[in-house]
């Protein structure tokens, strides 16, 4: 009570309205909320007028030989060099506000966006695509055989911004995931999805802690497994501020499992005769990346086009089905552990992490509470107003490619900016030094994941997922 009779003191009043609203442009996490609504504001402010961000969120096409790749880039030339500069501007102010060198950022982000585009152009190889080698992940390999063999030199280092990077993309992703698509997705869909996310997530973090990792890291394996792979990780790596070297762990063993699932899957549910739609499902529970998951429903969808009639269902109907469990109704749930991860982070683990024992009050809760959560929660609210006036059909066919599509392109450069800095900022000995734990304890999340899915959509669901397969 004192403390708000002096704050409506006239002679204190101003002061501190300036020292708060200096705040909002003095941290990392703030910037982050700023940039990344920006670039949603501008997105969508162009999207009204009838045009669209994509002339600078730039990204390679897929190609299969090099001088396909070369020819695209060439192309879209000014693109790349107006993102580029972009990139530099915003995250070059940032940096001046927070008291860091502008000049010096930029000198060395030339070179690290130059690298991360190749990176990009990689991750657009249709072998890549094939092996669902990821700009995050690749960008994360090629950063730590430089560092590791070659060394990073004293100059490049300035741009290394890892946790800028990171959280600008997490509220970025924010605007790709409308909270309309839960509704969209159908109780059923949202109910399984629900199950899946829980029980996995639970699985995970409880054999985690059984096994000896922090809470952090077992967070965000258990993320990584419940949800949506690669973003997952990353999105609550930066809410609970897991270690570098954790995120990337996690999405290593994302990235791996979900390649295996592209093969075990469509194999395993032609081998038990089920129909596309519930096969669909299944592979939408248990994938942990939606590009794998994709491939892995298509290619069950082949199956069916051509057995003749042994599998049920309609091809396209495994593709469905896995849309509606995958890249709806799990991904939603990146925004959940988020947010619930963060509170928990910041009210309960900290103190353990430095052997306090002591209440947290609300005002340390907040002044610990990582701020481009915020943005990220804007972010999907207001999108999800923008999809409010649309039906899922419109969503997809007008407000995707002309809005989320641009915004998620630029989201993916964040993380492959991010991903190459951890790379360039990390020691092997240090992901050595995680051991073969998180590589048992993501298994039995995979294991627990893979039978759950399995009774929800084969039998619990079948009904509504066989029907959805007429």
């Amino acid at each position: 009570m004192t403390q708000i009779q002096e704050s409506a003191r006239p002679g204190h009043a101003p002061g501190e309205r300036s020292a708060r609203l200096s705040g909002l442009f003095a941290t990392e996490d703030w910037w982050a909320v700023w940039i990344g609504l920006g670039v949603v504001v501008i997105a969508y402010a162009l999207f009204t007028a009838g045009g669209s961000i994509k002339p600078i969120a730039v990204a390679p096409a897929k190609w299969s030989a090099l001088s396909g790749a070369a020819g695209d880039l060439g192309s879209h030339i000014v693109s790349y060099l107006a993102l580029g500069a972009a990139f530099a501007v915003l995250f070059g102010v940032s940096i001046a506000a927070q008291g860091g060198s502008a000049l010096q950022f930029v000198r060395a982000f030339v070179v690290l966006f130059i690298v991360s585009a190749l990176v990009f152009a990689f991750g657009a190889w249709t072998v890549a695509v094939r092996y669902n080698l990821e700009p995050p992940l690749v960008a994360l390999a090629l950063g730590l055989v430089v560092s590791n063999v070659f060394g990073v030199p004293e100059w490049l280092k300035p741009a290394l911004r890892v946790e800028l990077f990171i959280k600008v993309g997490i509220v970025l992703l924010g605007a790709t995931l409308p909270f309309t698509l839960l509704v969209w997705a159908g109780p059923v869909a949202l109910g399984q999805a629900t199950i899946v996310s829980l029980v996995t997530f639970f699985t995970i973090f409880i054999v985690a802690r059984w096994a000896g990792l922090e809470p952090r890291f077992a967070a965000v394996l258990g993320v990584g497994g419940a949800v949506c792979g690669v973003s997952a990780s990353i999105a609550v790596a930066g809410a609970v501020r897991a270690k570098r070297e954790q995120a990337s762990v996690a999405i290593t063993l994302v990235v791996v499992w979900a390649i295996v699932m592209v093969f075990v899957l469509p194999f395993a549910s032609r081998a038990l005769g089920l129909p596309t739609g519930v096969a669909g499902a299944w592979i939408g529970t248990s994938e942990f990346a939606d590009a794998a998951g994709i491939a892995a429903a298509q290619a069950y969808g082949d199956m069916a086009r051509h057995a003749g009639g042994a599998i049920a269902g309609s091809p396209e109907a495994s593709v469905q089905a896995f849309t509606l469990m995958k890249v709806i109704g799990r991904d939603i749930w990146i925004g959940i552990w988020a947010f619930v991860l963060a509170i928990v982070a910041t009210s309960r683990w900290q103190d353990a992490a430095d052997g306090i024992r002591t209440r947290t009050g609300a005002g340390e809760i907040w002044a610990r509470f990582p701020k481009f959560v915020i943005g990220f929660v804007v972010a999907s609210a207001f999108v999800t107003w923008v999809a409010s006036h649309y039906s899922i059909g419109d969503y997809r066919s007008i407000v995707t490619p002309a809005l989320v599509a641009p915004i998620t392109t630029l989201r993916i450069w964040a993380f492959t900016l991010c991903f190459l800095s951890i790379g360039l900022t990390t020691r092997f000995a240090s992901l050595a030094a995680t051991g073969k734990k998180p590589l048992a304890v993501f298994a039995a999340g995979v294991v627990v994941n893979v039978i759950v899915g399995y009774l929800l959509s084969a039998h619990l669901f079948a009904p509504y997922w066989e029907r959805l397969a007429q």
